[in-house]
């Protein structure tokens, strides 16, 4: 289960690395073309180099933006064709620069110059612009003000640019009050010997190309060009609505969308290598599924991922039972044959927060909507799961939505403070608090089960729906504390002073949630997952007395034949107790080891656990070692679904994710029979 084109046909338009590009999609198992389309041409003579250097020697630049490592070098050089080295560097030195990137940062370094400003992944001229919205107060001399929307006014800045003029990061920085200077130091061409993109081209309007991976804008523009200029524009834009498209990052899949091309795949990471390896993972499935969504009148280049589909129909539906393709393919899919203990092909596996805020895509669409907007707008809610489903290529998908969306129609007030998690305007404190709870009608959730119908629609068919709610006593725990909680004093003090409030309180949220849990699977949930997230801080006597009893029921009634994975955090001493309230699946944090938890719950259920999430901040090897231990305790037993102890945590490293999945699904492989 090694990533591998499968012998799929892949052209790269890329020029200066275009043999590398070629190796690496021979080694992980494609046809590999290549075309280049562009040559980067120095500027032997530049004026206006010459007059950036005058100017900052000067002292008349307060800030330089050095976009590329080729071009920063090749503007020092031309620097140097009438002052010193370190004279340069010293000038350099006394004013604020930029660097776009590790390769501006490694030219940078040559010279002995950190820059003062490093821009983060991926990299573009919106992330120029946000660093120096972020950081204006370092742009002025300590206690000078920053004018409000202005953090560049009075300031000359200049821009080494590369190939052509980015108009829009000129157009930012001149809104930002700047005065901008561009800096040219190479050009962009066509290459010298064109009959190599001509036949890509050509091979691509004949239907002989799988993949084309695009590794700048600038040779999208180009690719346009020199098929326009041999009478191929239009053949050639529709058939790649029939062929892949891999971008390797933002501002190359801007230009694919901005000529009408569209984008079907680009990396987390910004980097040629992130780009073919996430190919190789990926092509298969994705290009399969563009396909049938072409064949049945999508049009691909603008579609959302919620607009695509797997075959044989584009009309809006909610998934139903008398759909003997889809559920013979769900029924016998790894994770649910694991739900129910049965042999399976490989571990399946699927991650807690598998779509969040380690994810570069996840942020830019938090950067736009609050997270209550983007639970509560069903195509949002919808597009965030399939991207995880996309990107990793985990064997289920789990809806996405959050475990206190529940109590807002209680009339609590329900809000989540950026930094500080969710809040609960009213806590409920008393008898008279919890009377006042109003019943939670399911419709009052009508978007998560839109979500799940856009989702289920636009899922690949083999692949499981995941639906979920927090457990009784965390989702109680968060009522009466107002929040999130160390110690739960509050809690605690309702179970020990007023019992009857409290199991008033559990009675009503069991009430609610089973409702909206068989809401989920009747709008195409396949599984549902309870998260009790506080658990851990009860003994095991509490557990029994204040909580076992509301799980219990609540699980008593989901929907029949229905798997249910029950979760708790922390709570290796509750387990005995959890497996008596109940679930096809008993989930493991990874405070206890994975064998020992399974003997405890019983074989006849199912695990699954059980990776510490930190461990994924580790060396990919030191992952894989870690991940080899679980799969040896599971012992190849039937019933272990590979997950983390908790969920993905921020600034986790998508490739040790991806790492993650790849191995576990190559190590636990069982030999076909």
């Amino acid at each position: 289960m090694a990533a591998s084109f499968q012998n799929l046909r892949v052209l790269s338009f890329e020029s200066r690395l275009s043999d590398e590009i070629r190796k690496l999609i021979e080694r992980l198992g494609g046809q590999a073309l290549s075309a280049p389309s562009m040559r980067e041409l120095p500027v032997p003579h530049s004026p206006g180099a010459e007059a950036f250097a005058d100017d900052l020697i000067a002292g008349k630049f307060d800030l330089v933006i050095f976009t590329t490592g080729v071009g920063a070098r090749a503007l020092m050089g031309l620097m140097e064709k009438k002052y010193p080295r370190q004279q340069i560097v010293d000038a350099l030195a006394r004013i604020i620069t930029v660097a776009r990137g590790p390769k501006s940062v490694a030219a940078m370094r040559e010279w002995r110059l950190a820059p003062n400003f490093e821009v983060p992944e991926p990299n573009t001229w919106r992330d120029i612009l946000a660093t120096l919205d972020r950081r204006a107060a370092e742009l002025r001399p300590r206690g000078e003000s920053v004018t409000a929307g202005q953090p560049l006014a009075g300031l000359r800045v200049a821009v080494q640019e590369y190939g052509e003029t980015n108009e829009r990061l000129h157009q930012g920085l001149r809104e930002r009050g700047a005065e901008v200077v561009g800096v040219s130091v190479y050009s962009w061409a066509l290459p010298e010997d064109l009959e190599p993109l001509r036949r890509g081209i050509q091979a691509v309007v004949d239907g002989q190309i799988d993949v084309l991976v695009f590794t700048s804008a600038q040779q999208v523009r180009h690719v346009l060009k020199v098929a326009a200029d041999i009478g191929l524009e239009q053949p050639f834009r529709d058939a790649i609505r029939r062929t892949l498209i891999g971008s390797v990052g933002p501002t190359c899949s801007e230009a694919l969308r901005d000529v009408g091309l569209g984008v079907d795949f680009e990396p987390d990471g910004v980097h040629m290598g992130n780009l073919i390896r996430g190919l190789a993972r990926s092509a298969h499935k994705l290009l399969a599924r563009k396909r049938a969504s072409h064949a049945v009148g999508v049009d691909v280049t603008t579609a959302r991922r919620i607009d695509l589909v797997w075959g044989g129909t584009a009309e809006p539906a909610s998934i139903k039972p008398a759909s003997a393709g889809l559920a013979s393919a769900l029924h016998d899919s790894p994770f649910m044959r694991a739900c129910r203990c049965e042999p399976v092909p490989y571990t399946p596996i699927w991650l807690m927060r598998q779509a969040g805020r380690y994810q570069r895509e996840y942020r830019e669409l938090r950067a736009k909507v609050s997270f209550l907007e983007l639970c509560k707008t069903p195509e949002l809610a919808a597009e965030v799961t399939l991207m995880a489903v996309d990107q990793l290529d985990v064997d289920a998908a789990i809806i996405f939505a959050d475990i206190l969306l529940i109590v807002e129609p209680m009339g609590v007030g329900l809000a989540f403070n950026k930094g500080e998690g969710p809040s609960i305007a009213r806590p409920v404190r008393s008898g008279a608090d919890v009377d006042a709870l109003h019943d939670v009608q399911a419709e009052a959730l009508s978007f998560v089960y839109d979500a799940i119908r856009l989702t289920r629609r636009a899922l690949r068919p083999d692949v499981p729906l995941i639906g979920f709610a927090g457990a009784p006593f965390t989702v109680a725990s968060y009522l009466i504390e107002g929040g999130g909680s160390r110690n739960f004093v509050e809690s605690k003090s309702l179970m020990y002073r007023n019992a009857g409030a409290w199991h008033a309180l559990l009675d009503k949220i069991v009430t609610a949630t089973a409702g909206y849990l068989n809401a989920q699977i009747a709008a195409g949930a396949q599984v549902v997952q309870l998260f009790d997230s506080w658990v851990g801080c009860l003994s095991e006597a509490d557990y029994r007395e204040f909580v076992l009893p509301h799980s219990r029921k609540l699980i008593a009634s989901i929907t029949p034949g229905t798997p249910v994975i029950h979760f708790g955090a922390d709570s290796a001493h509750l387990l005995a107790a959890m497996r008596e309230a109940g679930g096809n699946v008993i989930g493991l944090d990874w405070r206890i080891e994975l064998d020992r938890g399974w003997d405890i719950v019983g074989h006849d259920v199912g695990v699954q656990g059980n990776l510490d999430p930190v461990a994924l901040f580790a060396t990919p090897g030191e992952i894989q070692r870690r991940a080899k231990i679980i799969l040896d305790q599971a012992a190849g037993r039937p019933g272990h679904i590979f997950n983390l102890g908790h969920g993905i945590l921020p600034n986790t490293p998508v490739d040790h994710v991806l790492a993650l999945i790849d191995f576990v699904h190559e190590q636990s492989a069982r030999p076909a029979r």
